[in-house]
């Protein structure tokens, strides 16, 4: 495994993974924090820069893509944990943010907070109960090992996020270390909205990325492509929008129209139409991901679900 902080990054905050598989292939991606400030950002031109790399790209010439896929990490860590349960279902794993980010490791909280869930679920049914909610699995939860563990971390994104990279990672090595030995510091701090990060396009420059060379770098559509995602044509657009008008009346004047770099998919492109630009939403496209219903600065856009057995299709991810 190959984990990697920064570049090639520069006010904004990530970092990408290597994991060498079977079959003589990799799993490789590129994880950017959604509280980036430059509206002409793209998170899916930063990974093909990172591949570019001296240290990637050798392991990756001479090999053929063989799928491609995004998803938004749900890492706000302890306090960004929602209400649990609900009539009907609960939230577990990473549905719930349980990740610990400075081991980027989740699996063993997701597993926990399962065998909790189960608990509470056998221990409704044995007592008849049913069409209620699973108050006892929230209750278990927090007072088990998961939020201890997640209470150590609680401050790292905060502090990267308010520092930056390299004096965030200081501060929250500190910080950890204090937690560990129970010294910890007295306060826990807050998160910021990601919608709200981002800065007007006259405050900031254009990035200017390369064209792919479709060895190591690639284009969206064909990414896509292999993602093997699809949507049946004759189903209600689950990209949808509050208003209409919002895309070409905020979003393009001030933001530069940043969907249609923050997508991973090509969903969202402005079109000319009778001279006037028009948002277009290809969302037969969608990948899954949500980062439009995360990173759109008016919160104009609503992922909702799409109808069954549509979206990707990823093999060996």
């Amino acid at each position: 495994m190959i984990h990697t902080q920064g570049w090639p990054l520069d006010d904004a905050w990530g970092g990408g993974f290597v994991y060498h598989q079977e079959n003589n292939q990799v799993a490789l991606g590129f994880v950017v924090a959604l509280n980036y400030r430059n509206p002409y950002l793209s998170p899916f031109e930063e990974f093909q820069r990172w591949k570019q790399h001296p240290a990637i790209r050798e392991m990756l010439e001479g090999g053929r893509r063989v799928s491609y896929g995004a998803r938004a990490i749900n890492e706000g860590g302890y306090q960004a944990i929602p209400k649990l349960a609900f009539p009907g279902g609960v939230l577990i794993g990473c549905s719930a943010g349980f990740v610990n980010v400075p081991r980027i490791k989740g699996s063993h909280t997701a597993m926990k907070s399962g065998m909790l869930a189960a608990e509470a679920a056998f221990e409704a049914i044995g007592t008849e109960r049913s069409g209620d909610s699973l108050d006892d699995y929230d209750t278990a939860l927090h007072a088990s090992w998961v939020a201890d563990e997640l209470k150590t971390v609680r401050n790292v994104e905060p502090m990267v996020a308010k520092f930056g990279g390299t004096a965030g990672t200081l501060l929250a090595g500190a910080d950890m270390w204090m937690r560990t030995l129970k010294i910890g510091l007295p306060f826990t701090m807050k998160h910021h909205k990601d919608n709200e990060s981002l800065w007007r396009r006259d405050l900031v420059k254009p990035i200017d990325y390369p064209k792919p060379d479709g060895v190591i770098s690639f284009d969206k559509l064909s990414s896509v492509f292999i993602s093997n995602t699809n949507h049946e044509e004759d189903q209600p657009v689950h990209l949808t929008l509050k208003d209409p008008t919002v895309p070409t009346r905020i979003n393009l004047p001030e933001f530069a129209g940043p969907e249609q770099r923050y997508c991973p998919a090509g969903v969202y492109e402005y079109v000319e139409e009778d001279g006037k630009p028009r948002l277009q939403i290809n969302a037969q496209n969608c990948v899954h991901c949500k980062t439009c219903d995360i990173k759109d600065p008016t919160q104009n856009i609503n992922w909702v679900v799409p109808e069954g057995g549509g979206g990707p299709n990823y093999p060996n991810m």
